[in-house]
Protein backbone atom coordinates (compact mmCIF):
# COMPACT_ATOMS: atom_id res chain seq x y z
CA UNK A 1 0.00 0.00 0.00
CA UNK A 2 1.30 3.45 -0.94
CA UNK A 3 2.16 5.99 1.71
CA UNK A 4 0.61 9.44 1.69
CA UNK A 5 3.96 10.88 0.60
CA UNK A 6 4.11 8.50 -2.38
CA UNK A 7 0.54 9.29 -3.35
CA UNK A 8 1.26 13.02 -3.14
CA UNK A 9 4.34 12.62 -5.33
CA UNK A 10 2.34 10.71 -7.94
CA UNK A 11 -0.40 13.31 -7.98
CA UNK A 12 2.16 16.08 -8.38
CA UNK A 13 3.56 14.31 -11.45
CA UNK A 14 0.07 13.75 -12.88
CA UNK A 15 -0.77 17.41 -12.34
CA UNK A 16 2.46 18.48 -14.05
CA UNK A 17 1.58 16.37 -17.09
CA UNK A 18 -2.02 17.50 -17.43
CA UNK A 19 -1.08 21.16 -16.91
CA UNK A 20 1.72 21.01 -19.49
CA UNK A 21 -0.47 19.71 -22.33
CA UNK A 22 -0.30 22.36 -25.07
CA UNK A 23 -3.72 22.83 -26.69
CA UNK A 24 -2.31 25.12 -29.37
CA UNK A 25 0.21 22.49 -30.45
CA UNK A 26 -2.54 19.85 -30.55
CA UNK A 27 -4.80 22.10 -32.65
CA UNK A 28 -2.00 23.05 -35.05
CA UNK A 29 -1.18 19.37 -35.55
CA UNK A 30 -4.81 18.55 -36.37
CA UNK A 31 -5.07 21.45 -38.83
CA UNK A 32 -1.77 20.55 -40.50
CA UNK A 33 -2.87 16.95 -41.04
CA UNK A 34 -6.20 18.19 -42.45
CA UNK A 35 -4.32 19.65 -45.41
CA UNK A 36 -3.63 16.15 -46.71
CA UNK A 37 -6.71 15.11 -48.63
CA UNK A 38 -8.42 18.46 -48.00
CA UNK A 39 -11.72 18.95 -49.82
CA UNK A 40 -13.18 22.16 -51.21
CA UNK A 41 -15.87 22.20 -48.52
CA UNK A 42 -13.48 22.08 -45.59
CA UNK A 43 -13.43 18.34 -45.05
CA UNK A 44 -10.92 15.58 -45.69
CA UNK A 45 -10.85 12.74 -48.24
CA UNK A 46 -8.02 10.44 -47.14
CA UNK A 47 -8.82 6.83 -47.95
CA UNK A 48 -6.99 3.97 -46.31
CA UNK A 49 -3.58 2.88 -47.59
CA UNK A 50 -3.50 5.48 -50.36
CA UNK A 51 -0.52 7.72 -51.06
CA UNK A 52 -2.13 10.46 -48.98
CA UNK A 53 -2.75 8.14 -46.04
CA UNK A 54 0.83 6.89 -46.21
CA UNK A 55 2.13 10.46 -46.41
CA UNK A 56 0.55 11.54 -43.12
CA UNK A 57 2.03 8.51 -41.37
CA UNK A 58 5.47 9.64 -42.49
CA UNK A 59 4.76 13.16 -41.20
CA UNK A 60 3.66 11.71 -37.85
CA UNK A 61 6.95 9.84 -37.52
CA UNK A 62 8.95 12.94 -38.48
CA UNK A 63 7.23 14.96 -35.76
CA UNK A 64 8.41 12.60 -33.04
CA UNK A 65 11.68 11.19 -34.39
CA UNK A 66 13.80 11.13 -31.23
CA UNK A 67 16.33 8.62 -29.86
CA UNK A 68 13.86 7.17 -27.32
CA UNK A 69 11.29 6.30 -30.03
CA UNK A 70 11.04 3.25 -32.27
CA UNK A 71 8.77 2.62 -35.27
CA UNK A 72 7.20 -0.66 -36.38
CA UNK A 73 4.81 -1.84 -39.08
CA UNK A 74 2.98 -5.14 -39.48
CA UNK A 75 1.50 -7.38 -42.16
CA UNK A 76 -1.88 -5.60 -42.40
CA UNK A 77 -0.50 -2.03 -42.60
CA UNK A 78 -0.69 -0.87 -38.99
CA UNK A 79 1.95 1.58 -37.73
CA UNK A 80 3.25 1.64 -34.14
CA UNK A 81 5.33 4.34 -32.46
CA UNK A 82 6.94 3.10 -29.25
CA UNK A 83 8.27 5.37 -26.50
CA UNK A 84 10.84 3.59 -24.38
CA UNK A 85 10.00 2.61 -20.82
CA UNK A 86 12.38 2.11 -17.91
CA UNK A 87 11.56 -1.61 -18.07
CA UNK A 88 11.49 -2.41 -21.81
CA UNK A 89 10.47 -6.05 -21.25
CA UNK A 90 7.07 -5.01 -19.85
CA UNK A 91 4.05 -5.02 -22.15
CA UNK A 92 3.29 -1.49 -23.39
CA UNK A 93 0.36 0.76 -22.64
CA UNK A 94 -1.16 1.62 -26.01
CA UNK A 95 -3.26 4.48 -27.32
CA UNK A 96 -4.18 5.62 -30.81
CA UNK A 97 -6.87 5.48 -33.48
CA UNK A 98 -6.77 5.98 -37.27
CA UNK A 99 -5.76 8.53 -39.91
CA UNK A 100 -8.00 7.40 -42.79
CA UNK A 101 -11.31 9.18 -43.43
CA UNK A 102 -14.55 8.82 -45.29
CA UNK A 103 -14.60 10.27 -48.86
CA UNK A 104 -16.33 13.35 -47.46
CA UNK A 105 -15.02 13.10 -43.92
CA UNK A 106 -14.07 15.67 -41.32
CA UNK A 107 -10.91 16.88 -39.62
CA UNK A 108 -11.34 15.14 -36.25
CA UNK A 109 -12.71 11.61 -36.66
CA UNK A 110 -9.92 9.17 -35.80
CA UNK A 111 -7.04 11.58 -36.13
CA UNK A 112 -7.90 13.25 -32.81
CA UNK A 113 -7.13 9.99 -31.01
CA UNK A 114 -3.77 9.69 -32.77
CA UNK A 115 -2.75 13.30 -32.21
CA UNK A 116 -4.02 13.37 -28.61
CA UNK A 117 -1.70 10.43 -27.97
CA UNK A 118 1.10 12.28 -29.76
CA UNK A 119 0.52 15.33 -27.56
CA UNK A 120 0.79 13.17 -24.42
CA UNK A 121 4.10 11.75 -25.67
CA UNK A 122 5.39 15.24 -26.53
CA UNK A 123 4.39 16.48 -23.08
CA UNK A 124 6.27 13.68 -21.35
CA UNK A 125 9.28 14.63 -23.48
CA UNK A 126 8.87 18.31 -22.53
CA UNK A 127 9.01 17.28 -18.87
CA UNK A 128 11.83 14.77 -19.46
CA UNK A 129 9.59 12.27 -17.68
CA UNK A 130 10.07 8.52 -18.06
CA UNK A 131 7.52 5.78 -17.46
CA UNK A 132 8.04 2.28 -16.13
CA UNK A 133 6.19 0.61 -19.00
CA UNK A 134 6.74 1.55 -22.64
CA UNK A 135 4.03 3.62 -24.29
CA UNK A 136 2.86 2.93 -27.83
CA UNK A 137 0.92 5.03 -30.30
CA UNK A 138 -1.04 2.88 -32.79
CA UNK A 139 -2.23 4.01 -36.20
CA UNK A 140 -4.73 1.35 -37.24
CA UNK A 141 -5.19 0.57 -40.93
CA UNK A 142 -8.51 0.89 -42.78
CA UNK A 143 -10.70 1.78 -39.83
CA UNK A 144 -13.34 3.51 -41.93
CA UNK A 145 -13.91 0.58 -44.28
CA UNK A 146 -14.95 2.72 -47.25
CA UNK A 147 -12.09 1.67 -49.52
CA UNK A 148 -11.84 -1.91 -48.26
CA UNK A 149 -14.93 -3.43 -46.62
CA UNK A 150 -15.40 -3.91 -43.67
CA UNK A 151 -13.86 -1.33 -41.38
CA UNK A 152 -11.63 -1.70 -38.31
CA UNK A 153 -9.60 -4.11 -40.45
CA UNK A 154 -6.15 -3.38 -39.03
CA UNK A 155 -7.17 -3.83 -35.41
CA UNK A 156 -9.28 -6.89 -36.25
CA UNK A 157 -6.28 -8.58 -37.85
CA UNK A 158 -4.06 -7.52 -34.93
CA UNK A 159 -6.48 -9.19 -32.51
CA UNK A 160 -6.89 -12.32 -34.66
CA UNK A 161 -3.70 -12.80 -36.72
CA UNK A 162 -4.89 -16.10 -38.21
CA UNK A 163 -7.42 -14.11 -40.28
CA UNK A 164 -4.67 -12.31 -42.23
CA UNK A 165 -5.15 -14.25 -45.52
CA UNK A 166 -8.86 -13.36 -45.52
CA UNK A 167 -8.18 -9.64 -45.09
CA UNK A 168 -5.36 -9.51 -47.65
CA UNK A 169 -7.62 -10.96 -50.37
CA UNK A 170 -10.27 -8.22 -50.10
CA UNK A 171 -10.42 -5.79 -53.05
CA UNK A 172 -11.47 -2.18 -53.51
CA UNK A 173 -13.61 -0.78 -56.36
CA UNK A 174 -10.60 -0.78 -58.67
CA UNK A 175 -9.82 -4.47 -57.95
CA UNK A 176 -6.74 -3.56 -55.91
CA UNK A 177 -6.27 -6.07 -53.10
CA UNK A 178 -5.44 -5.21 -49.52
CA UNK A 179 -2.23 -7.20 -50.06
CA UNK A 180 -1.22 -4.89 -52.92
CA UNK A 181 -2.07 -1.75 -50.95
CA UNK A 182 -0.15 -2.97 -47.90
CA UNK A 183 2.86 -3.85 -50.08
CA UNK A 184 2.87 -0.27 -51.37
CA UNK A 185 2.61 1.02 -47.79
CA UNK A 186 5.64 -1.09 -46.80
CA UNK A 187 7.56 0.21 -49.82
CA UNK A 188 6.73 3.82 -48.92
CA UNK A 189 7.86 3.22 -45.34
CA UNK A 190 10.87 1.14 -46.36
CA UNK A 191 13.40 0.64 -43.61
CA UNK A 192 10.79 0.52 -40.84
CA UNK A 193 11.11 -2.80 -38.94
CA UNK A 194 8.26 -5.32 -39.28
CA UNK A 195 6.64 -6.70 -36.15
CA UNK A 196 4.40 -9.78 -35.78
CA UNK A 197 0.65 -9.25 -35.50
CA UNK A 198 -0.86 -9.56 -32.05
CA UNK A 199 2.13 -8.49 -29.95
CA UNK A 200 1.12 -8.30 -26.24
CA UNK A 201 -0.48 -5.10 -24.93
CA UNK A 202 -0.94 -4.23 -21.24
CA UNK A 203 -3.90 -1.87 -21.80
CA UNK A 204 -5.44 0.20 -24.58
CA UNK A 205 -7.10 3.63 -24.29
CA UNK A 206 -8.61 5.40 -27.31
CA UNK A 207 -9.68 9.04 -27.42
CA UNK A 208 -12.29 10.02 -30.00
CA UNK A 209 -14.93 12.58 -30.81
CA UNK A 210 -18.34 11.22 -29.84
CA UNK A 211 -19.83 11.37 -33.35
CA UNK A 212 -23.22 11.88 -31.75
CA UNK A 213 -25.10 14.60 -29.82
CA UNK A 214 -25.35 13.15 -26.29
CA UNK A 215 -22.40 14.93 -24.66
CA UNK A 216 -23.24 18.29 -26.22
CA UNK A 217 -26.92 17.97 -25.31
CA UNK A 218 -26.12 17.14 -21.68
CA UNK A 219 -23.31 19.71 -21.30
CA UNK A 220 -20.78 16.97 -20.56
CA UNK A 221 -17.15 17.44 -21.61
CA UNK A 222 -15.96 13.85 -21.15
CA UNK A 223 -17.73 10.67 -22.15
CA UNK A 224 -16.72 7.49 -20.33
CA UNK A 225 -17.52 4.76 -22.82
CA UNK A 226 -19.12 1.70 -21.22
CA UNK A 227 -18.94 -0.44 -24.36
CA UNK A 228 -19.74 -0.61 -28.05
CA UNK A 229 -23.08 -1.70 -29.42
CA UNK A 230 -23.32 -4.76 -31.62
CA UNK A 231 -24.13 -4.78 -35.33
CA UNK A 232 -25.47 -7.06 -38.02
CA UNK A 233 -24.81 -6.16 -41.65
CA UNK A 234 -26.78 -7.64 -44.56
CA UNK A 235 -26.65 -7.36 -48.30
CA UNK A 236 -30.08 -7.83 -49.90
CA UNK A 237 -30.31 -8.76 -53.58
CA UNK A 238 -33.72 -8.59 -55.29
CA UNK A 239 -33.80 -10.18 -58.74
CA UNK A 240 -36.64 -9.68 -61.22
CA UNK A 241 -36.60 -9.13 -64.97
CA UNK A 242 -35.70 -6.11 -67.06
CA UNK A 243 -38.51 -5.00 -69.36
CA UNK A 244 -39.61 -2.08 -71.52
CA UNK A 245 -41.13 0.67 -69.37
CA UNK A 246 -43.72 1.61 -72.00
CA UNK A 247 -44.92 -1.73 -73.31
CA UNK A 248 -44.87 -4.12 -70.34
CA UNK A 249 -48.21 -4.35 -68.46
CA UNK A 250 -48.09 -4.04 -64.68
CA UNK A 251 -49.64 -7.49 -64.28
CA UNK A 252 -46.69 -9.20 -65.99
CA UNK A 253 -43.81 -7.18 -64.56
CA UNK A 254 -41.13 -8.61 -62.28
CA UNK A 255 -40.19 -5.19 -60.95
CA UNK A 256 -37.27 -5.44 -58.54
CA UNK A 257 -37.68 -1.80 -57.47
CA UNK A 258 -41.33 -2.23 -56.51
CA UNK A 259 -40.45 -5.27 -54.42
CA UNK A 260 -37.60 -3.33 -52.80
CA UNK A 261 -39.89 -0.42 -51.90
CA UNK A 262 -42.49 -2.70 -50.30
CA UNK A 263 -39.82 -4.64 -48.41
CA UNK A 264 -38.15 -1.46 -47.17
CA UNK A 265 -41.50 -0.05 -46.03
CA UNK A 266 -41.99 -3.08 -43.78
CA UNK A 267 -38.38 -3.05 -42.58
CA UNK A 268 -38.56 0.62 -41.55
CA UNK A 269 -41.89 0.03 -39.79
CA UNK A 270 -40.38 -2.88 -37.86
CA UNK A 271 -37.24 -1.00 -36.85
CA UNK A 272 -39.10 2.21 -35.91
CA UNK A 273 -41.24 0.17 -33.53
CA UNK A 274 -38.13 -1.26 -31.84
CA UNK A 275 -37.35 2.01 -30.05
CA UNK A 276 -34.64 4.67 -30.20
CA UNK A 277 -31.84 2.27 -29.19
CA UNK A 278 -32.29 0.44 -32.49
CA UNK A 279 -30.20 1.93 -35.30
CA UNK A 280 -31.26 0.83 -38.79
CA UNK A 281 -29.64 2.23 -41.93
CA UNK A 282 -29.86 1.49 -45.62
CA UNK A 283 -26.79 3.38 -46.78
CA UNK A 284 -25.93 1.79 -50.12
CA UNK A 285 -28.47 1.24 -52.90
CA UNK A 286 -27.88 0.04 -56.46
CA UNK A 287 -30.42 -0.34 -59.28
CA UNK A 288 -29.79 -2.28 -62.48
CA UNK A 289 -29.72 -1.29 -65.27
CA UNK A 290 -30.47 2.14 -63.79
CA UNK A 291 -32.27 3.47 -66.86
CA UNK A 292 -35.42 5.58 -66.71
CA UNK A 293 -37.10 3.60 -69.48
CA UNK A 294 -36.35 0.09 -68.19
CA UNK A 295 -38.21 -1.82 -65.48
CA UNK A 296 -35.44 -2.58 -62.95
CA UNK A 297 -34.28 -6.17 -63.14
CA UNK A 298 -32.20 -6.11 -59.97
CA UNK A 299 -31.85 -4.03 -56.81
CA UNK A 300 -29.05 -4.48 -54.29
CA UNK A 301 -28.91 -2.67 -50.96
CA UNK A 302 -26.98 -2.98 -47.71
CA UNK A 303 -28.46 -2.94 -44.22
CA UNK A 304 -26.56 -1.69 -41.16
CA UNK A 305 -28.43 -2.80 -38.01
CA UNK A 306 -27.09 -1.91 -34.55
CA UNK A 307 -28.31 -2.41 -30.98
CA UNK A 308 -26.62 -2.42 -27.55
CA UNK A 309 -28.49 -5.59 -26.46
CA UNK A 310 -27.53 -8.92 -27.96
CA UNK A 311 -31.04 -10.34 -27.52
CA UNK A 312 -32.61 -7.46 -29.49
CA UNK A 313 -29.90 -7.59 -32.15
CA UNK A 314 -30.54 -11.30 -32.65
CA UNK A 315 -34.33 -10.95 -32.82
CA UNK A 316 -34.34 -7.94 -35.16
CA UNK A 317 -31.73 -9.41 -37.47
CA UNK A 318 -33.69 -12.63 -37.74
CA UNK A 319 -36.79 -10.63 -38.65
CA UNK A 320 -34.87 -9.00 -41.51
CA UNK A 321 -34.38 -12.44 -43.01
CA UNK A 322 -38.02 -13.40 -42.33
CA UNK A 323 -39.33 -10.26 -44.07
CA UNK A 324 -37.13 -10.95 -47.09
CA UNK A 325 -38.67 -14.44 -47.30
CA UNK A 326 -42.17 -12.97 -46.94
CA UNK A 327 -41.70 -10.60 -49.88
CA UNK A 328 -40.31 -13.24 -52.21
CA UNK A 329 -42.80 -13.77 -55.05
CA UNK A 330 -42.53 -12.35 -58.55
CA UNK A 331 -38.98 -11.46 -57.63
CA UNK A 332 -36.50 -13.60 -55.78
CA UNK A 333 -34.80 -12.15 -52.68
CA UNK A 334 -31.51 -13.22 -51.15
CA UNK A 335 -30.30 -11.78 -47.84
CA UNK A 336 -26.61 -12.40 -47.25
CA UNK A 337 -25.27 -11.64 -43.79
CA UNK A 338 -21.94 -9.82 -44.06
CA UNK A 339 -21.09 -9.34 -40.39
CA UNK A 340 -22.44 -10.13 -36.95
CA UNK A 341 -20.50 -8.52 -34.14
CA UNK A 342 -21.85 -8.93 -30.64
CA UNK A 343 -22.11 -5.94 -28.30
CA UNK A 344 -18.97 -5.31 -26.23
CA UNK A 345 -18.98 -4.21 -22.60
CA UNK A 346 -15.68 -2.84 -21.32
CA UNK A 347 -14.45 -4.15 -17.98
CA UNK A 348 -14.77 -1.59 -15.19
CA UNK A 349 -11.02 -1.05 -14.69
CA UNK A 350 -10.34 1.48 -17.45
CA UNK A 351 -13.71 3.27 -17.46
CA UNK A 352 -13.22 3.81 -13.72
CA UNK A 353 -9.73 5.25 -14.29
CA UNK A 354 -11.12 7.57 -16.95
CA UNK A 355 -13.96 8.73 -14.73
CA UNK A 356 -11.63 9.30 -11.77
CA UNK A 357 -9.36 11.42 -13.95
CA UNK A 358 -12.33 13.47 -15.19
CA UNK A 359 -13.44 14.06 -11.60
CA UNK A 360 -9.96 15.13 -10.50
CA UNK A 361 -9.80 17.57 -13.40
CA UNK A 362 -13.29 18.83 -12.49
CA UNK A 363 -14.63 18.04 -15.96
CA UNK A 364 -18.38 17.35 -16.40
CA UNK A 365 -18.73 13.75 -17.51
CA UNK A 366 -21.18 10.96 -18.13
CA UNK A 367 -21.11 7.26 -18.92
CA UNK A 368 -22.49 6.26 -22.32
CA UNK A 369 -22.19 3.44 -24.87
CA UNK A 370 -20.61 3.99 -28.26
CA UNK A 371 -22.98 3.82 -31.18
CA UNK A 372 -20.11 3.69 -33.67
CA UNK A 373 -17.58 0.91 -34.08
CA UNK A 374 -13.99 1.74 -33.16
CA UNK A 375 -10.71 -0.12 -33.07
CA UNK A 376 -11.22 -0.51 -29.32
CA UNK A 377 -13.85 -3.16 -30.10
CA UNK A 378 -11.03 -5.42 -31.33
CA UNK A 379 -8.40 -4.46 -28.74
CA UNK A 380 -10.98 -5.51 -26.15
CA UNK A 381 -10.08 -9.07 -27.16
CA UNK A 382 -6.40 -8.49 -26.31
CA UNK A 383 -6.27 -6.43 -23.12
CA UNK A 384 -8.25 -4.15 -20.76
CA UNK A 385 -9.70 -1.41 -22.96
CA UNK A 386 -11.35 1.97 -22.52
CA UNK A 387 -12.46 4.95 -24.58
CA UNK A 388 -12.66 8.67 -23.91
CA UNK A 389 -15.24 10.68 -25.85
CA UNK A 390 -15.32 14.44 -26.30
CA UNK A 391 -18.22 16.39 -27.87
CA UNK A 392 -18.45 17.27 -31.54
CA UNK A 393 -20.56 20.16 -32.75
CA UNK A 394 -24.16 19.14 -33.38
CA UNK A 395 -23.17 15.51 -33.12
CA UNK A 396 -22.12 15.72 -36.78
CA UNK A 397 -19.47 13.32 -38.07
CA UNK A 398 -18.62 11.50 -41.32
CA UNK A 399 -19.33 14.90 -42.79
CA UNK A 400 -17.21 17.79 -44.03
CA UNK A 401 -18.91 20.03 -41.45
CA UNK A 402 -17.56 17.93 -38.56
CA UNK A 403 -16.18 20.23 -35.85
CA UNK A 404 -14.96 20.14 -32.27
CA UNK A 405 -14.04 22.83 -29.74
CA UNK A 406 -10.40 23.18 -28.79
CA UNK A 407 -11.31 23.35 -25.09
CA UNK A 408 -13.00 19.93 -25.33
CA UNK A 409 -10.13 18.41 -27.30
CA UNK A 410 -7.72 19.76 -24.70
CA UNK A 411 -9.78 18.33 -21.84
CA UNK A 412 -9.96 14.91 -23.44
CA UNK A 413 -6.19 14.93 -23.93
CA UNK A 414 -5.65 15.83 -20.28
CA UNK A 415 -7.77 12.86 -19.21
CA UNK A 416 -5.94 10.61 -21.65
CA UNK A 417 -2.58 11.80 -20.30
CA UNK A 418 -3.48 10.99 -16.69
CA UNK A 419 -4.86 7.56 -17.55
CA UNK A 420 -1.88 6.61 -19.73
CA UNK A 421 0.62 7.75 -17.10
CA UNK A 422 -1.06 5.86 -14.28
CA UNK A 423 -1.25 2.70 -16.38
CA UNK A 424 2.38 3.03 -17.48
CA UNK A 425 3.48 3.50 -13.87
CA UNK A 426 1.30 0.62 -12.62
CA UNK A 427 -0.55 3.09 -10.39
CA UNK A 428 -4.23 2.45 -9.52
Amino acid sequence: MMSQREMKSIQEKVDAITQTIKPGRLWDSIMEMAKYGATANGGVNRLALTETDNAVRIILMEWINRPNYHFFVDAIGNLFIRRDGATPSLDPVMTGSHLDTQPSGGKFDGIYGVLAGLEVFRTLDDLDMATVRPLELAVWANEEGCRFVPGCMGSACFAKPDDLPHWLAITDDESITVAQAVARFHKTLSGIPHRPLGTPVHAYVEAHIEQGPVLENTSATIGIVSGIQGCRDFQVTISGMEAHAGTTPASSRQDAMKTAVLLLRDLYTLMDSAGDECRFTVGAFQVYPNSSSVVPGQVVFNIDLRHPLQSSLTALGNKVIALCDKHTGRCSIRAKELRWRKPVEFSKVLPDLIQNAAHRLKLPNRVLPSGASHDAVNLHLCCPTGMIFVPCEGGISHNEKENAALADLHAGTQVLAEVLYRLAENIP
